[in-house]
């Protein structure tokens, strides 16, 4: 095999190899959308969000629904208001509620929707008023070790 030859297949591997390092990347990171299906737009409030970041996935039942648009803190309330996309062909009654919730363990946070019974859907521009915080790790660790602090004293005797 002559020397071009060579130098065009490992030219072509460099490239390809560049062209899935790239496309992994826009899936991991959620920036490529894999195609723009119409949404329409509702807002809820959260007393802590913890780690939820915008482009988070909005999933019902498991399903991805939609996803966060965008995240800004409400001055006068001092809560967090999240934008949430959620795709026109998943409708979602006006009593729907809104926690924040974490993928296993340790994993990124994304917001689960509970539907209601009310017969009147959300539409654009409504609000989620029955949310659910995220739960912080740091916080329910302390908690319990406080907890347990105190359920058992240090039983130090008395030196004889």
């Amino acid at each position: 095999m002559n020397r071009r030859v060579y130098d065009f297949w490992v030219g072509l591997f460099v490239i390809l190899g560049v062209a899935a390092l790239a496309f992994l990347a826009l899936r991991v990171s959620n920036v490529s959308n894999g195609g723009t299906k119409p949404t329409y737009r509702v807002t809820a409030a959260f007393d802590n969000i913890g780690g939820l970041k915008a482009r988070a996935p909005i999933k019902s039942a498991g399903v991805l629904v939609g996803r966060v648009a965008g995240i800004h803190l409400d001055s006068t309330t001092y809560r967090a208001v999240v934008d949430l996309d959620i795709e026109q062909g998943y409708q979602f009654s006006r009593d729907t509620s809104a926690e924040i919730l974490t993928s296993g363990i340790l994993g990124d946070q994304y917001i689960g929707l509970e539907a209601g019974g009310d017969e009147t859907m959300l539409k654009s521009g409504d609000r989620i008023t029955l949310t659910s915080s995220a739960v912080v790790l740091e916080k329910l660790i302390s908690q319990f070790m406080f907890s347990k602090a105190a359920e058992n004293p240090s039983q130090a005797q008395p030196a004889p």
